[in-house]
Parts: C-alpha cells; sequence; structure tokens
C-alpha cells in the first residue's frame, strides 16, 4: 500500500457516501510523513516474555464453543473427534501457549460433572447467558448456544489443547459450588490412573492417564457475575477452595480472580484482607488475575466508525499500560517483593454484533484493522512488563469479542487479530529489552474535548542473534519515518512484515478472506542506526539479524 493510495481513500471518504464514517475533515498537516525515533537497548533487558503472555480464552458463550470448536463427530465440517479441524490446523500454527475455559460468567453456573461421562447421557442445562439478546433486531432460537448439550466438556476441552499444543487454564466455580467441587475436579484432572473413582470416571470417558492441569482459576470476576463479593468476602473464598487441595505431584498455580478495568482499591483490598493471617498466603497465589475491554460507542461497531472513533478506540486500548502499572503498585502495598505476578485473562475490543453471522453468536463480528491495531498495542504493552505479567488471554478465541477466528457451519476464517499474534509469536520466550519510542504526538477532539495519542509505539525481545521488533503507527493517514538506533549491538540484516490496508475499515469475510493480511516488505538495515518507514494505521514486526 502506498501514501497516495491512502490519501486517496481518505479523499474519496470525504467526498461521497463513505464520508458518513468520517466525521472530521483530516487536516492537511496530518496527511504528511512524519518523523521519529526509536531507540533498542539490547544492553537492558526487562525479563523473559512468558509464551503465556499469548494464550487464548474459550467461554460456553454465542457460537464460541457450539459450532466454533465443537461441529460433532458426525459432521460434514472436517473435524478431529468433533472438533472443528481448520480451527485446529491454523490455530496451532501461532503456538498457542494456554487456553482458558470454560468462562467467563459461565464458569461461575458451570458444574463440569455435567461434562464427563457418556455423552449420550449428559444433561441439558440452561446456559448463563441465557436471556441475554443480540443488539440487532433479531430473536434468538432455540439451540447448543442457549441450551447447553454439554457435548463439550473437561474431556474435549484437554483434547482441544493437546491437539493445538496449548495448556489447559480451567475456571472454578466458586459462586454456585462448594470448594468440594474443585477438590475433585482437580481430582478428576490429575489423579493417578486407576488410583480413585474421579480417575476411573475419567478412563471410562477414555482417558486413562492424567492430564496434570495446572493453571487453576479460583472463580471469575468475583466483584460481578461471580458472586458479587467484596474484596473481603473474596479473600476468605480463596483461601478456603485453595486450602489441602490434592495436588498428585503437579504443581498447582492457583490464579485469583481479581478486578475490573482500573480498581486499584479492590486489588488494594484483596491483598490486605489475604494476608491479614500472615504474608505465607501469598505463597498460595500464582497470578491475580485482572480484566479489561474497550469498545465501540452508540451506535457504532468493529466496521462503522468515524477516524475519531478510530484514535478513540486505539486511546482507550491503551489504558492497558496504566491499568498494569497501578495494580502491579497496590500489590507491592502487601506484596513488596512481588511474589505474585499479573494475568490479564480477558482483554479486547468489545463491539456489537454483526449480521452477518446468527443471531444467537453473541457479540460476533469479524473484526477490523482498527482491532488489529488494538491486539498489537495490547501486546507490545504486556511485553515492554514481561518482569511482571505471566499470563494473558485475548477475549475470545472464534466467533465472539475479539475474536481470531469466525466460522459458521462449514464456513471459516481468520481475522486480522490472528495475523497479530501470527506476527508477535517471534516474541514468545525471548527476553523482552527496553525501548525509546519518540514521535509527534496525534491530536484528536473527542466529544469538545481535546485528546491525544503517542504517534509510534511497540516492543523489542532478543532471542540469540536475532532481535524482534514491533511497531503499531496508529496515525490514520500518515506515514511515520524513523531513524531505529540498536544500541549493545549491530545489525547484520533485517526482514520486515507489514499488515495494513487501504481501508481503515478493512476486514476479512468468508467471502475476502484475505482483505487484511501480511506482506513482506524491504528493510535497508546494516549497522547500528538505520531508517524506516512505517506505513498509516499499521502493525510492523522487523526481524533483525545481529553480528
Amino acid at each position: 500500500m502506498t501514501h497516495h493510495n491512502r490519501r486517496a481513500f481518505i479523499g474519496t471518504a470525504l467526498s461521497g457516501t463513505a464520508g458518513l464514517l468520517l466525521a472530521r475533515p483530516v487536516p492537511a498537516a496530518r496527511a504528511q510523513t512524519r518523523e521519529s525515533r526509536i531507540d533498542i537497548l539490547v544492553d537492558e533487558p526487562i525479563g523473559a516474555i512468558a509464551p503465556e503472555i499469548y494464550g487464548h480464552f474459550v467461554e460456553h458463550l454465542g457460537g464460541v464453543v457450539y459450532d466454533g470448536i465443537w461441529v460433532g463427530e458426525q459432521s460434514r465440517v472436517a473435524n478431529v473427534d468433533g472438533i472443528r479441524k481448520a480451527l485446529v490446523d491454523r490455530l496451532k500454527t501461532i503456538k498457542p501457549a494456554v487456553i482458558r475455559w470454560p468462562g467467563g460468567c459461565f464458569a461461575d453456573s458451570y458444574d463440569w460433572h455435567d461434562g464427563v461421562g457418556a455423552p449420550e447421557k449428559r444433561p441439558r442445562r440452561t446456559d448463563f447467558w441465557v436471556d441475554t439478546r443480540p443488539s440487532q433486531d433479531r430473536s434468538p432460537t432455540p439451540g447448543p448456544q442457549r441450551f447447553d448439550p454439554n457435548r463439550f466438556g473437561t474431556n474435549e476441552f484437554i483434547r482441544f489443547c493437546r491437539l493445538v499444543g496449548a495448556a489447559p487454564y480451567i475456571a472454578a466455580n466458586v459462586r454456585s459450588l462448594p470448594a468440594k467441587d474443585l477438590y475433585q475436579w482437580i481430582e478428576y484432572c490429575n489423579a493417578p490412573a486407576g488410583s480413585t473413582t474421579m480417575a476411573e470416571l475419567r478412563a471410562a470417558g477414555g482417558e486413562r492417564e492424567p492430564f496434570d492441569v495446572r493453571y487453576w482459576g479460583v472463580g471469575n470476576e468475583p466483584w460481578g457475575c461471580g458472586g458479587n463479593f467484596t474484596p473481603e468476602e473474596y479473600a476468605t473464598e480463596f483461601r478456603r477452595y485453595t486450602a489441602w487441595v490434592p495436588k498428585f505431584g503437579v504443581p498447582i498455580r492457583f490464579i485469583a480472580a481479581g478486578p475490573n478495568g482500573g480498581d486499584r482499591d479492590w486489588t488494594a483490598r484483596f491483598f490486605r484482607a489475604l494476608t491479614a493471617k500472615g504474608a505465607g498466603a501469598l505463597n498460595g497465589v500464582y497470578g491475580w488475575a485482572m480484566h479489561y475491554y474497550c469498545g465501540s460507542t452508540g451506535d457504532r461497531n468493529a466496521i462503522q466508525f468515524t477516524t475519531i472513533d478510530w484514535y478513540d478506540l486505539l486511546a482507550r486500548a491503551d489504558r492497558m499500560e496504566s491499568i498494569v502499572t497501578t495494580h502491579w503498585d497496590a500489590m507491592a502495598e502487601s506484596d513488596p517483593s512481588h511474589k505474585v505476578k499479573l494475568i490479564v485473562d480477558e482483554w479486547g475490543a468489545w463491539h456489537a454484533g454483526s449480521a452477518d453471522l446468527p443471531a444467537n453468536y453473541l457479540w460476533a463480528y469479524p473484526g477490523s484493522l482498527r482491532d488489529a491495531l488494538v491486539a498489537a498495542l495490547t501486546l507490545d504493552t504486556f511485553n515492554r512488563h514481561a518482569d511482571k505479567i505471566v499470563m494473558a488471554n485475548v477475549a475470545q478465541l472464534v466467533n465472539t469479542i475479539h475474536s481470531l477466528f469466525v466460522a459458521h457451519e462449514h464456513r471459516f476464517t481468520v481475522t486480522p487479530n490472528f495475523h497479530v499474534f501470527d506476527m508477535y509469536a517471534a516474541h514468545q520466550g525471548a527476553t523482552a529489552v527496553r525501548t525509546a519510542f519518540a514521535a509527534p504526538a496525534i491530536a484528536f477532539d473527542r466529544d469538545g474535548r481535546a485528546q491525544s495519542l503517542w504517534g509510534l509505539n511497540g516492543s523489542a525481545s532478543l532471542r540469540d542473534r536475532r532481535l524482534a521488533v514491533t511497531v503499531v503507527n496508529p496515525h490514520a493517514a500518515a506515514a511515520c519515518e524513523s531513524t531505529i538506533a540498536v544500541r549493545g549491538a549491530t545489525v547484520r540484516e533485517a526482514r520486515a512484515t507489514m499488515l495494513t490496508a487501504d481501508d481503515i475499515h478493512a476486514h476479512n469475510s468468508f467471502d475476502r478472506p484475505a482483505a487484511v493480511t501480511p506482506v513482506d516488505t524491504p528493510a535497508a538495515a546494516r549497522g547500528t542506526s538505520f531508517v524506516h518507514t512505517f506505513p498509516p494505521a499499521s502493525v510492523t514486526r522487523l526481524l533483525l539479524t545481529l553480528e
């Protein structure tokens, strides 16, 4: 894509009907190439980037599980033991380190016993989301999205994880089941073959050997659908649910369900209550999980938005930076040595659903180039805080919210978000190094309030002699020419991959699955400093080979 094409699109949009999606003209000054500087401090490591930061989330919500993942063994849709084969094939290419299941709010209504044993004998239950109505003027119809047949239970989830090479992360029900059920679920998953009745139940379902599940979430959103607890009440529940749990030789990692967004008070109060009887209580907490969503406002959605909406969403997505540091500081008040790390096990841009998918598929939409930039800037934030964050799970994997895939019956495609995860896979397990970005800020006006967004940002990581640099240019119209200085190393050669489109509303669909797809671009880079131009509205990955 050329800079001329971008300007041509803006001009066309402003003069024609597409101008309805661009509420304010883009000043001529904003259409000029901007200059910036990126310093990569190879000699200042931050920490290892946990592969689990590139994790995923699956909930029994809308079309995520039924049709998205599970199509059934007898389906005409190509499948592996009932699991959609196209999903398995594409997902495993991006190295999904961990998958969280079964929720979400669904988890705190879920009885895991319903999803084990002979499939034909499993009960049908009302889904947590049964009364949720789609935003479109359509009525949902009965089906597995509202009345769960429990055909996709623990064994099927573990099988899915194994097929794609991911570790399972199971969220337990704290709101409506007693602690005993968590103990028994762990026993079902991890007890040695033939050792207990639960192990025999697992074997009866076709899985004799233990699953060795390490990650266990103790509830979900306890401040809301997970029980409407106060932080102090939830601290008591957490201690009770995690006390004297059988380990079966598996290093169990309990994850405490934390706050919504920037609610610092919730974090501080939980940790004060948890440690009231002594700091030793921190030894039982692997991670503190928080959630943060951004999304469209008013009558906008994933593909109908103005240029101001574009900047506004990216600016709200960028709040993740301050949310991470805010909660990290609050945790330090009771955990100064930071035994407990941060987890962001729900994040993404949340829009209204698309009319192209069934009404039961709540908040299902293809995701646009804008959502891809949200994904990229969020993953860059996690990389820059690799010393604090041990896991993150984008919400969700398929057919809802910030999905990487869209599927319906025999049709299947990837969203632009998938391509971001594919490009950023180069960071997994590498060592994050410090970066410094200097670029003109982007000023915009939202409802009469002057706001701004950084002009260029990203992250970098080092593995052996390969330096991966990912950069987001959020400007809707202007390219950004940047001097890139590498301190502490010399570049021998470089490769660049870019994700963008001529139209900022561009998105993939069943009919146009490659409308937004990455392309390789030239990168003339040698020595300790070089110049690279980042196109407008783009995500770029530079792979630099060092001498």
